[in-house]
């Protein structure tokens, strides 16, 4: 026969109130009382009854979090922290993919809600009118990850892309480079795409260098875009020293361009990337990028949002610093 939460309650020597409190991770026991009730679930075995648990306090301890494409590094790394703080905070993850054009995201919206998720996770994706106004109806609170919106109730946890990207270009300047490139994200892409090249373009008018249309190519965040807008630069913009790309992908897409070329980085061109992803890391030679920090973005989102769902207040919006990791894809012109 299957332990009660009965059986855990006469193990441990409290009441089943507060096995029931440990359980939905409530307040007011002592850590002492909730290690003493959490040795006696491991002991016996018992396996909470999700569905009695939310009858008790209207949750199914289930978040939802939409991706626009799961498999990237750059998702595994913010689900990490997503996942990490729930699962310490007794929830679980339901994981959607919602397409890099966003086609799947209506019916992953309507899952999550049959699932009656208590919250969800919005990741690196617009969130447009339609979608809001479906999770408006869902009545349940919103974090956006990697995404920013002007919706008054739907805190956001980001680094700042127009900084971030203006920090970078000064980086190459200040190690001599003047004629710099840039592979950009999607073109007219709100979140990742016109900031970034915002700051391209202001760094370099900080600089007092001229904008060269020649310079920027447009990619899509992945390898093979990264890889092909080099191509571009090498025809058009061959005389660029260095060339910035807005994500990992690109950057590694275009060093791999650069050596079938018969280019060494760095000493034919310099090439820089954003994320600071592990690939970054794994690459030969080792990528010089920016780091934004996505496994804490993910836990701290992960962490608003159960605070919001536990209290029904609104968290506040947080702007997440980056840094320059440099390896050795940058060389100093003399």
């Amino acid at each position: 026969m299957n332990p009660t939460i009965k059986d855990v309650a006469q193990k441990a020597n409290v009441s089943i109130a507060t096995v029931s409190r440990v359980l939905n991770n409530l307040t007011g026991y002592s850590d002492k009382t909730k290690q003493k009730v959490n040795q006696a679930i491991k002991e016996l075995g018992y396996q909470p009854n999700a569905i009695a648990r939310g009858l008790i306090n209207k949750r199914t301890q289930t978040i939802g979090v939409m991706f626009p494409k799961v498999s990237s590094a750059f998702s595994s790394d913010l689900l990490h922290g997503i996942d990490e703080f729930a699962h310490d905070s007794n929830y679980s993850v339901v994981v959607c993919n919602t397409d890099n054009d966003g086609k799947r995201t209506m019916k992953y919206l309507q899952l999550l809600r049959e699932k009656q998720v208590d919250g969800i996770i919005f990741s690196s994706e617009v969130l447009s009118k339609e979608y809001y106004e479906v999770l408006k109806n869902m009545k349940i609170p919103v974090v956006l990850v990697s995404s920013q919106t002007d919706f008054a109730k739907v805190p956001y946890v980001k680094v700042d892309d127009y900084q971030a990207v203006y920090d970078a270009i000064q980086f190459l300047i200040s190690k001599g480079h003047r004629k710099i490139a840039m592979i950009s994200g999607t073109k007219g892409d709100p979140l990742a795409g016109t900031p970034r090249v915002q700051g391209y373009r202001k760094a370099l008018e900080a600089s007092g260098i001229a904008f060269d249309s020649s310079r920027l190519v447009y990619g899509d965040f992945s390898f093979e875009s990264g890889s092909r807008a080099m191509e571009a630069i090498l025809r058009k913009a061959g005389e660029a020293t260095a060339v910035f790309a807005a994500c990992d992908e690109m950057a590694i897409g275009a060093l791999s361009a650069a050596l079938k070329h018969g280019l060494n980085v760095p000493e034919d061109i310099s090439i820089m990337g954003y994320d600071d992803l592990k690939p970054a890391q794994m690459v030969t030679p080792p990528l010089t990028t920016v780091r934004q920090p996505l496994y804490e973005m993910g836990k701290i989102a992960s962490e608003k949002l159960i605070r919001m769902i536990e209290t029904g207040e609104i968290a506040a919006n947080k702007i997440i610093a980056h840094s320059i990791v440099e390896r050795q894809t940058v060389r100093t012109l003399t």
